[in-house]
């Protein structure tokens, strides 16, 4: 492991948006109008991540990591554009994982969900209004993310969670863990993740959703004092 944070830049076909993603350290993704703007915005969450990494065990590789690289650039989809997230597998995320690889990234997923679920337990029920997401309350926001998980994500590697166990403690727990097994199983098998994902790809894109979301939440906790 190099001193070195490794970027993947994901850039609309019409320019719109593009997307910077520290590609060794899932949930690590923003946006921007430009390349530029993309990648200052990433360094910006820089001390938020630090959290997450922490929490796996991985904070001192973490900090480590002060150079930027942009070690790939390549164009995504409509979707990219419009919504500011990534859509597209990059060339660096298509291999399968080594297993120590593997290890880490799975360990931060799993810091990611119990990130999402320390800030759903002392955000305030209502949520500040503003730029992050207009008038969803706390509750709306965390049944968004644990449903959008199940529906979206993890039915990807055939784990098809129903929305009544989801929205139960014990059942997302069980969940979690099937979504780990699953994976694991698909990068050694080197089995593709739908149609044209990847098992980098997904845990990244799930990550990016729970850790998004619990930066929103946060940012808009009327017992916090409001962002600039």
């Amino acid at each position: 492991m190099t001193d070195t944070l490794r970027v993947l830049v994901e850039v609309g076909p019409k320019g719109r948006r593009v997307v910077a993603n520290a590609t060794d350290w899932p949930g690590l993704d923003r946006w921007g109008k430009t390349d530029d703007e993309a990648v200052e915005k990433l360094i910006s969450y820089r001390p938020r991540y630090a959290a997450v990494a922490e929490r796996a065990g991985l904070g001192g590789e973490f900090n480590r990591q002060q150079s930027i690289e942009v070690a790939e650039r390549y164009i995504g989809n409509g979707s990219t554009d419009f919504w500011g997230i990534a859509h597209v597998a990059s060339d660096t995320e298509r291999q399968v994982l080594a297993a120590p690889d593997l290890k880490k990234r799975l360990a931060l997923l799993d810091a990611c969900w119990a990130y999402f679920d320390d800030v759903a337990n002392r955000v305030s029920a209502d949520l500040r209004l503003g730029p992050r997401g207009g008038g969803w309350t706390r509750d709306e926001l965390i049944r968004h993310v644990h449903l959008n998980e199940a529906q979206q994500f993890t039915r990807k590697v055939e784990v098809r969670t129903p929305r009544e166990v989801m929205l139960t403690p014990d059942g997302r727990a069980a969940h979690r863990q099937e979504t780990l097994d699953a994976i694991r199983a698909y990068n050694a098998d080197g089995k593709r993740v739908g149609r044209s994902w990847s098992v980098p790809f997904l845990i990244r894109r799930i990550a990016h959703h729970v850790l998004d979301h619990a930066w929103e939440m946060e940012d808009r906790d009327l017992t916090a004092p409001s962002p600039r």
